[in-house]
């Protein structure tokens, strides 16, 4: 079942955990696009257990470059979601990465490089745009 808007929802950035670094040139690419944006018009999708960020982590940047407070975000149990895998990118620097690998990552004090794991989710992500002062709000 593809995911809608109503998939969606507000969650705190302080609960987020990264598992891996970003391109900062990405980042700020990102970032100059959302402030003309004035918003996200793509959801993260993040762990339900652990916060753990599977797809976004350039979002998650920008959201805390602006200081934001939430972030629009599809959670899911990943450990259990057959829809979502993850292999690791070409030339990563590891053979083999499980699920388990990424939250135990975004759990420790330590990420991986740029570019380390590679999710495949059926699911498309729905466009939306939710404006920074929303995001700017605890709530």
């Amino acid at each position: 079942m593809p995911w809608d808007n109503e998939d969606v929802s507000l969650v705190s950035l302080a609960w987020l955990k990264p598992h891996e670094e970003i391109k900062v040139k990405n980042r700020d690419k990102l970032l100059e696009m959302t402030k003309r944006w004035g918003g996200f018009t793509k959801p993260i999708i993040v762990d339900s257990v652990s916060g753990a960020i599977l797809d976004g982590h350039h979002r998650h940047s920008v959201a805390v470059c602006l200081g934001l407070k939430r972030v629009p975000a599809i959670v899911v149990d990943y450990l259990e979601d057959e829809s979502i895998t993850v292999d690791v990118w070409p030339n990563s620097g590891l053979e083999t990465i499980t699920k388990q690998d990424v939250i135990n990552m975004s759990l420790s004090s330590d990420l991986y490089s740029p570019k380390t794991s590679k999710h495949t989710i059926q699911n498309d992500l729905p466009p939306i745009h939710v404006t920074l002062d929303i995001l700017k709000k605890e709530e």
